[in-house]
């Protein structure tokens, strides 16, 4: 019988949490199996039963539940459409969006939306997270960041 593993030695723990950090980090990136292990400096299969492991869940699993966690700050705070969340955090189908939105939060994001809007603080416009969104992750010498750090000089 194989043994099974509880969690990660302590020893890999920092790798682990450095691909974790990763997935906290670049949740609405193109994230996989070997760009996560290839983070933590492990095999990835390896890797995916050390994080199954000591996380409770598969690395796919925790990037998901992390959109979602994301998408529902972005539902409750902006104006902006399903849609709109669905590709910001990462999901390139609206269908496996809503889907996935349903099974975490037990209802679909424009209830979940709908619920919010009627209460709460006054909703942040989406041009304005996009156009931070861009000056933030603008290339070093683009027009967009040479232009950001005229307004705001470092």
């Amino acid at each position: 019988m194989a043994e099974q593993i509880t969690r990660a030695p302590d020893d890999v723990l920092v790798h682990l949490r450095r691909a974790r950090d990763l997935a906290d980090r670049e949740y609405a990136a193109p994230l996989d199996l070997d760009r996560l292990a290839a983070a933590a400096g492990l095999s990835k299969y390896h890797f995916l039963r050390l994080f199954r492991a000591t996380y409770g869940v598969t690395p796919a699993g925790y990037v998901s539940r992390r959109r979602i966690e994301r998408a529902q700050d972005l539902l409750r705070a902006t104006n902006l459409t399903v849609t709109e969340v669905c590709h910001s955090v990462g999901f390139s189908s609206l269908g496996s969006f809503s889907s996935r939105f349903r099974t975490v939060v037990g209802e679909s994001p424009s209830e979940y939306q709908a619920r919010y809007a009627a209460t709460g603080a006054p909703h942040i416009p989406g041009c304005v997270l996009f156009m931070w969104g861009l000056a933030e992750s603008a290339p070093a010498g683009s027009a967009t960041q040479e232009k950001h750090e005229a307004v705001d000089p470092p």
